[in-house]
């Protein structure tokens, strides 16, 4: 099965993408779903028809779906739930509140996510388009699995057979009721259940991301901190497509000004995100809404591509520890040794190769350390930066 997330900062035209690259791999029948994450679903407005919490048929070879939060985290939580429940009642907390603190910020999302996980092990499509949250709130949720898993593999084994020994003591001198085997077994499934989802979507060659932006500085800024986590994180990016681009036509008058400010910002996204392929989805007449509008702005992106191809396979960016030292290894083809410049301003990395120049956020593993030095062979830079201990010193 194949999976394409894709993201971008709130209102750059994420949704109306991904609905239109559902409708064309449809129309190459292709049993496709295409599922909304966020919050704020919009995908039924995108597709012109109603969309419930459980995948819908709307047309040939097409499913929609607009996953619900409450019911996925009654689904996932309920046994939890139920024993906070309990032990906010015995503590006498019935604030408005008290419903809230149920769930933990942020495990609503998760529980969305999961609907992944039970898509691409049931079998019954080829593929699965993913419209995600905004880009910061994906990115914070794709990184869960992570600190989870650790906190399951090193913390929750002790805390079980500690909860077992306590749990009839507990019961006799403070009346309180510890979770049950079946509140622990509930939160280990829950767990186990996001590490398949990891195992999934990092797997190259069933999953990638592709970031939607429009041309211009802030959501420019946001997408290319977005890429440097995404790679650091190891999930494969294999297009980045830029939306709402104004056609030539629109370069008189009223419009002059912004299609000069468009075409700035189109080389400055071709420079930061090569090698990575740039599709273009322009400006239409009319709204992007309902399945023919939507299937003609799938052909302006893609043309003869397979919109469920890879683009590209590979990390452009990649973050390693050696020797106590950590090193940014950056994809930058078609460049000359003696054309690179780089800089370092606080948490940003300023590469020029010739005429352009290419600024890369610094993930936080690189936060407080200073270049200490740099090569250039086989179109990748590699950059050493000193250990934290060493550029803590050099302040002093």
């Amino acid at each position: 099965m194949r999976i394409i997330f894709y993201t971008g900062k709130g209102g750059v035209g994420k949704t109306s993408i991904a609905a239109a690259t559902a409708v064309n791999l449809a129309g190459q029948n292709k049993r496709t779903l295409i599922l909304s994450t966020d919050a704020a679903h919009s995908l039924a407005d995108s597709l012109n028809v109603p969309i419930g919490p459980d995948p819908v048929l709307i047309s040939p070879n097409l499913w929609a779906q607009e996953v619900s939060s409450l019911r996925e985290t009654e689904n996932n939580w309920g046994a939890v739930q139920g024993w906070l429940t309990k032990l906010l009642d015995k503590a006498q907390l019935k604030d408005v509140t008290t419903e809230e603190m149920l769930v933990f910020p942020g495990m609503e999302e998760l529980f969305n996510l999961l609907q992944i996980r039970k898509h691409a092990l049931s079998g019954q499509y080829d593929v699965l388009v993913v419209d995600c949250a905004p880009t910061g709130e994906t990115l914070r949720l794709l990184s869960y699995p992570n600190v989870l898993n650790w906190w399951l593999e090193k913390i929750f084994p002790h805390e079980r057979r500690l909860i077992k020994l306590v749990r009839p003591v507990a019961r006799v001198v403070n009346k309180l009721e510890l979770p049950s085997d079946d509140v622990l077994d509930s939160i280990e499934t829950f767990v186990r259940s996001l590490e398949d989802l990891q195992r999934i979507v990092l797997d190259p060659e069933k999953a990638s991301v592709r970031l939607v932006l429009n041309p211009e500085k802030m959501v420019l800024s946001e997408a290319k901190r977005a890429f440097t986590y995404l790679n650091l994180f190891g999930f494969n990016t294999d297009a980045v497509i830029v939306n709402r681009v104004l056609p030539d036509e629109a370069g008189e008058g009223f419009f002059a000004h912004w299609m000069e400010l468009q075409r700035k910002y189109e080389d400055e996204i071709r420079m930061n995100f090569q090698p990575l392929p740039i599709l273009k989805a322009p400006m239409l007449q009319e709204e992007v809404i309902g399945p023919s509008v939507l299937s003609k702005l799938a052909h302006l992106i893609f043309a003869d591509r397979d919109p469920s191809d890879i683009f590209y396979r590979g990390r452009t960016e990649l973050i390693r520890e050696e020797k106590g030292e950590m090193l940014l290894e950056l994809t930058i083809p078609f460049v000359d040794k003696a054309d690179l410049d780089l800089t370092q301003t606080g948490d940003e990395l300023t590469i020029a190769a010739g005429a352009y120049k290419r600024k890369v956020i610094l993930p936080r593993p690189l936060l407080g350390r200073q270049i200490i030095g740099a090569k250039f062979a086989d179109e990748r830079l590699i950059i050493r930066f000193s250990t934290r201990d060493s550029a803590a010193q050099g302040k002093e």
